[in-house]
């Protein structure tokens, strides 16, 4: 179908989890230009990384106006999908969420810590369709190729839309390769990488009243990953659309617990 002859949404609510002032949620809020009438970002006041699905219950929140339907939230991505959702927007629902873009992968063993994911997931709970993206980088954090989301994100979106059965009871988690666009060697669709490995990195210092404190990193090990991982795909260059389900269970362990408990 002709892109001038699809039909646009009406409203896409944007929101990630690196901040209101991150370069990749100005690419996001491009990508849902390119196909909704209304753009509203709902976007954490400051960084907010590893913030997974974490929602505050204990303190309040305050909404800031940032722009024409722009927000800053203290708080969580997943608080701001419940501000964005259930109360900014409460009355005039949107179409579609879109997550990112993540300066960096949401990938393998490490999805579930991530506020990318977490604020999609969110949505996707309170009923509003979402999408999850991520740029990869390599070496330095200062020139990371947004162009390249720039080339491919809307076309991975639009095709995601132009689907028979969107929208589907899933989150697709996008990641895009740490290449320019035209060395792009495609898209594929993938699993959460299963063969990696994360391993916490705590350091401890002390600071200058002789207390102790701590950084916390997770260091990954993607050896060996399968051909049909997320992290395969990135390796080939290619767009990585890794389908998540809101549904953790396990089946081999409903089977396995079938056996001990009858």
């Amino acid at each position: 179908m002709n892109s001038e002859m699809r039909p646009r949404l009406k409203r896409v609510l944007v929101t990630n989890d690196d901040g209101i002032d991150a370069p990749g949620l100005k690419v996001a809020q491009e990508v849902a230009a390119s196909i909704a009438e209304e753009v509203w970002t709902v976007a954490p006041a400051t960084d907010f990384s590893g913030g997974s699905r974490v929602i505050t219950l204990h303190q309040a929140l305050r909404l800031n106006p940032r722009g024409e339907r722009r927000f800053a939230l203290t708080g969580s991505p997943a608080d701001c999908m419940f501000v964005g959702i259930g109360s900014l927007l409460k009355e005039n629902k949107p179409d579609l969420v879109l997550s990112g873009v993540n300066a960096g992968v949401n990938i393998g063993g490490d999805v579930g810590f991530s506020g990318t994911v977490g604020a999609a997931m969110t949505a996707l709970s309170l009923g509003v369709p979402a999408i999850a993206m991520s740029q990869a980088w390599k070496d330095d954090r200062d020139s990371i190729p947004w162009d390249t989301s720039r080339q491919w994100l809307p076309k991975v979106v639009q095709a995601l839309l132009d689907a028979q059965g969107w929208p589907w009871n899933f989150v697709p988690n996008i990641n895009i390769p740490a290449v320019a666009g035209d060395d792009v060697t495609g898209i594929e669709v993938t699993q959460q990488g299963h063969s990696a490995v994360v391993m916490p990195t705590v350091e401890r210092r002390v600071d200058l009243r002789n207390q102790d404190y701590y950084w916390i990193y997770m260091h990954k090990e993607n050896d060996n990953p399968k051909p049909d991982e997320d992290i395969a795909a990135l390796r080939r260059n290619a767009v990585s659309v890794t389908p998540l389900g809101v549904d953790i269970t396990d089946a081999a362990g409903i089977k396995a617990l079938g056996k001990v408990f009858g």
